[in-house]
């Protein structure tokens, strides 16, 4: 059993496959602010509309300092694939074992039409330069999501 991630608690170690980057691990995140989003599929209509969000806000994120990654256990082709559909500007990092998706606390029990099984959570953690989890957002609803996510980085950034 994965211990429950909470606030201020590490990034968890990981290198996995990415888009734009080849692969990508937590070490390459030091020295910045980072956004990880997960999100369950790839070409679904919630994940296309939350991460064309992320990428039209993009520019404000990276002026700001943060850097965006897109996290699903889809497949590095299905990714590079959804990327290029929407010109993505960030990557988004390949996590079939859902091993990263785990260990975020994101991998539920989830239920459809009756039916029981295991899916990714919509889920997102703002990560500080050493790693340190600063906020999370469980169960995203992804209207408005994006802003909101840019209003606490900025409040959390201007508290320091």
């Amino acid at each position: 059993m994965v211990k429950e991630i909470n606030l201020n608690d590490k990034l968890p170690s990981f290198n996995l496959e990415a888009t734009l980057v080849n692969t990508c691990k937590d070490s390459d995140l030091l020295g910045r602010w980072a956004v990880l989003y997960i999100y369950p599929k790839d070409n679904t209509s919630g994940c296309t509309r939350e991460t064309r969000e992320f990428n039209e806000k993009y520019s404000e994120f990276k002026s700001a300092g943060v850097t965006i990654f897109g996290i699903s256990k889809d497949t590095l082709a299905s990714h590079t694939s959804f990327s290029k559909k929407l010109n993505l500007q960030f990557p988004l990092i390949s996590d079939p074992q859902t091993q990263l998706i785990q260990s975020l606390s994101a991998w539920k029990e989830k239920s459809m039409y009756g039916k029981k099984y295991m899916g990714a959570e919509r889920s997102t953690f703002l990560v500080d330069k050493d790693l340190t989890i600063k906020y999370i957002w469980r169960k995203v609803k992804v209207a408005g999501h994006v802003n909101e996510v840019f209003d606490k980085y900025r409040e959390l950034v201007r508290d320091h």
